[in-house]
């Protein structure tokens, strides 16, 4: 059995996965989790001892020191993932291959799993939006990071004087404050994933996946799939290709 965490800015999800497919799935709130009780450790509740257990974490030291605190009580020591240059078939052409978030790895490998041999967008919708641009061959040849719908909305607020932070409507031509920032931020996401797309050969897939990704994939003219948990589907595949390394990421 895998256990396998991504620890994201918004939330902790893990599953566990026996070879075949998800045994089990459950999120929390990141706040949630960690506000945790020491004497309820959320991943020995349903399943006994992994196997395996791999760890995506963009969430911190305090989250990181959390998961070490509550992997221990298991035998299999967590693999931390980092971004390489090369693992499950995909090879990336980013400048500093080990910077490439975990998460955005991750998925990169789920894509790769899933629409083998096809150009593919991966897209993960959720505090951040990643646009990340994969061949048919299986290279990761580069992406965007900008920011999810409620931090657009929040910096809007945050940094003018009279923006409102209330949650709009997208609407095709907005008459009023709310739903004009809504659809204003609507449009941005949507445009990064389009001009991204374009530049890929046709019939190219994109994969969705996130909190905000079904909001998204309705302003997106294109062949796109929902994939709800890429991360951990990436994080499940690297744990059984026997490819991965051992021990804890540096402090």
């Amino acid at each position: 059995m895998i256990l396998a965490i991504d620890a994201g800015n918004s939330r902790v999800k893990w599953g566990w996965h026996d070879g075949r497919s998800w045994s089990g799935i459950a999120n929390v709130a990141l706040l949630e989790f960690a506000a945790s009780s020491d004497h309820i450790n959320p991943f020995s509740i349903t399943h006994d001892n992994p196997e395996r257990i791999i760890i995506s974490n963009v969430a911190g030291d305090g989250v990181h020191q959390l998961l070490v605190n509550w992997t221990s009580i298991f035998e299999a020591e967590p693999e931390w993932v980092r971004g390489a240059a090369e693992r499950c078939g995909v090879k990336s052409r980013y400048e500093r291959p080990e910077l490439l978030g975990p998460d955005r790895w991750a998925a990169l490998i789920a894509a790769r799993a899933l629409e083998p041999g096809r150009d593919c967008l991966v897209v993960n919708a959720g505090t951040c939006t990643t646009i990340d641009q994969l061949s048919a061959a299986g290279e990761f040849l580069g992406g965007l990071i900008l920011p999810g719908i409620e931090l657009m909305r929040f910096v809007l607020h945050e940094h003018t004087g009279r923006l409102p932070l209330q949650e709009g409507s997208y609407v095709e031509a907005p008459r009023n404050t709310a739903d004009a920032i809504e659809t204003g931020c609507r449009h941005a996401q949507a445009g990064a994933v389009e001009r991204m797309y374009r530049s890929l050969p046709p019939g190219a897939r994109c994969l969705v996946s996130g909190g905000g990704g079904p909001a998204l994939i309705e302003r997106l003219p294109l062949p796109c799939r929902f994939v709800e948990n890429l991360v951990l589907e990436g994080l499940a595949r690297m744990a059984q290709s026997g490819e991965a390394s051992r021990g804890n990421s540096p402090a």
